[in-house]
């Protein structure tokens, strides 16, 4: 008789899978879909657009912070911390400390002249904000893939 053998994923723990891919969710609707098709809208301006902007995305930084927390918290709580796992999660967490800190607010001040009519000199912070939110989104999928195992069954 033949033995056949079936692998099975295992969560090791779904709070901190449910918090880094309701993080990325969030990540993906507000800057990769909302960010740019409000301005798609009949009736929005450059203004208006950068004013709901500056509100929406300031929301979501309140909420990315929550979810930092509550994954250092939830990581810190586990006795079996693995350093690999730990080190990835320490991207997203310092791209968000960055964002928090300089490229928001360095983008709403660049918003506000706008809406005073006052356009600012060129920059890169926009596409600075991109990429960082690329590398972000990757290294929290990441980080979430390494919360799943393989039993053999």
């Amino acid at each position: 008789m033949e033995t056949t053998t079936m692998n099975e994923a295992v969560v090791k723990s779904p709070l901190r899978i449910s918090i880094v891919f309701l993080w990325i969710g969030f990540v993906c609707a507000i800057s990769f879909m909302e960010a740019w098709l409000k301005f798609q809208a009949p009736g929005i301006t450059l203004s208006l657009g950068l004013g709901i902007g500056r509100l929406v995305f300031g929301a979501l930084n309140k909420v990315e912070i929550v979810f930092a927390l509550s994954l250092l918290i939830s990581t810190a709580l586990d006795r079996e911390i693995k350093t690999k796992a730990f080190a990835i999660l320490v991207i997203p967490l310092l791209i968000l400390f960055i964002q928090s800190i300089w490229l928001l607010p360095a983008l709403d001040a660049r918003a506000e002249l706008y809406m005073l009519n006052h356009p600012p000199m060129s920059s890169n912070l926009h596409l600075s904000y991109v990429i960082a939110e690329v590398i972000k989104v990757f290294s929290l999928f990441t980080y979430g893939l390494q919360h799943f195992k393989t039993r053999t069954l």
